[in-house]
């Protein structure tokens, strides 16, 4: 699954495109903010809040070092209550991640994954090798039934075993990560997940219509 354009709603649009261009260096333009192909459009939060939102980026796994060094110079990493700032999962995940904060408290992440295609890019990293958008955090007061109804609706499965708790829809390429509403993001364990306002758009998925919850607020659309 490829997540295509995600409108995410930030308290000061031209201060969170800064971010992105200056400290990621992504390609920016007015409100689009460019990830390889995915696409996200900053809007004005208005009534919405902000925090508590999370998004990953794929970096080609074997670029995933150069990266880390990157981005440490770049902003603080997020670390687990034991004091770790690096995860490396095997099992049915084969990645490796690091977390940082964004602005409004965006809980992000770049991850590796041994999955993919490698990169033939050496030397210093840069931003623009970010491949895509490839995590959007999805809370929900009943993760088993939006696990059916991604399902059902678009064909896709869990990559790894989920749980009434957590529930990672997609492959590698793309992830809807639709966790419960009172569980805290890792690495940190202090935000509470938020999607208000959220538009997703996807792609390379076997059906069509969407995914949506009215009480949270957010929208999943096959494109």
């Amino acid at each position: 699954m490829r997540l295509l354009h995600l409108t995410l709603p930030v308290s000061d649009v031209t201060r969170v495109a800064s971010y992105f261009r200056d400290v990621l260096q992504l390609e920016v333009a007015g409100d689009q903010v460019r990830i390889g192909w995915s696409t996200i459009q900053l809007q004005p939060a208005g009534d919405h809040p902000v925090g508590g939102v999370h998004l990953a980026f794929n970096v080609p796994d074997n670029r995933f070092a150069e990266a880390m060094t990157w981005l440490r110079a770049r902003t603080p990493f997020q670390r687990n209550p034991e004091g770790l700032d690096y995860f490396a999962l095997e099992s049915s995940w084969q990645s490796q991640s690091v977390y940082f904060t964004g602005p409004d408290g965006l809980i992000l992440e770049l991850i590796g994954r041994r999955r993919l295609p490698a990169s033939d890019r050496s030397g210093a990293f840069h931003g623009s090798e970010l491949t895509c958008l490839s995590e959007v955090g999805l809370p929900s007061h009943d993760v088993d039934a939006v696990r059916e109804q991604s399902s059902q609706r678009f064909g896709l499965q869990p990559i790894s075993p989920p749980s009434p708790q957590f529930a990672p829809m997609g492959d590698d390429e793309g992830l809807l990560i639709v966790v419960t509403a009172d569980r805290r993001w890792f690495p940190e364990l202090k935000d509470l997940p938020n999607a208000q306002g959220l538009q997703l758009q996807v792609s390379d998925v076997s059906g069509s219509g969407e995914l949506h919850d009215a009480a949270l607020g957010w929208r999943v659309q096959a494109a």
